[in-house]
């Protein structure tokens, strides 16, 4: 594969993985709200739920699943449903400043990289993404379409491993001047629930 080629799908994934979107919102209110173990952790549990978006995309899965409006739907829905969950969460709590005591326990990360994952495998519409993205970069006379496709599949996955991991990093930073003023605090609630809902509601919207 082209070097060049792989410059720029590098650039382009970076450029998309730094826009506003679910991850990378959740991986900055987790490492806020709780400790940047939490963040990195939750970032975690994203990028594997990539790797099933990224493989599917290449085998062909992600196709099937677009082309049957019933198994879409589903996922969408699914999707706008957990999203809205989230919201309704940060909403309930709008009163209470962000921080409080959290478990620190082996179960309670776990159970973190668990809601990462779902949270990325109930977006179908990260599937269209390497569905449209990927066979862009690609060409047949490199080798299989599938095998180039994994190969900027695992670039993707690993610059946006490094980038979530850095934004966990900035944001715990950034948790101590929350920590000093209550207001602020309180109001983080009501911002993650805003954006949770507007990106939910996003992903009702049509995709084709």
């Amino acid at each position: 594969m082209d070097f060049v080629v792989i410059i720029s799908f590098l650039t382009t994934s970076i450029a998309l993985t730094l826009a506003p979107g679910p991850d990378i919102i959740f991986v900055i209110a987790q490492s806020i709200s709780q400790d940047i173990k939490a963040g990195i952790t939750t970032a975690c549990g994203l990028c594997t739920g990539l790797l099933v978006h990224i493989t599917a995309a290449a085998i062909g899965v992600s196709a099937v699943i677009y082309q049957s409006s019933a198994a879409f739907s589903f996922v969408k829905y699914a999707g706008a449903v957990y999203l809205l969950y989230l919201a309704w969460k940060a909403f309930r709590n709008k009163e209470q400043a962000i921080f409080s005591a959290r478990s620190t326990s082996v179960s309670h990360y776990k159970d973190l990289y668990k809601k990462g994952i779902i949270m990325n495998l109930l977006n179908p519409k990260v599937s269209l993404f390497f569905l449209a993205l990927l066979p862009q970069f690609t060409d047949a006379s490199d080798g299989p379409i599938a095998l180039q496709m994994l190969l900027l599949g695992f670039i993707f996955l690993t610059q946006a491993l490094i980038i979530f991991l850095t934004v966990s990093i900035l944001a715990h930073k950034a948790s101590q001047f929350i920590r000093n003023n209550p207001n602020v605090s309180r109001q983080m609630n009501i911002i993650q629930g805003v954006l949770f809902t507007l990106i939910g509601l996003q992903l009702l919207l049509p995709s084709k």
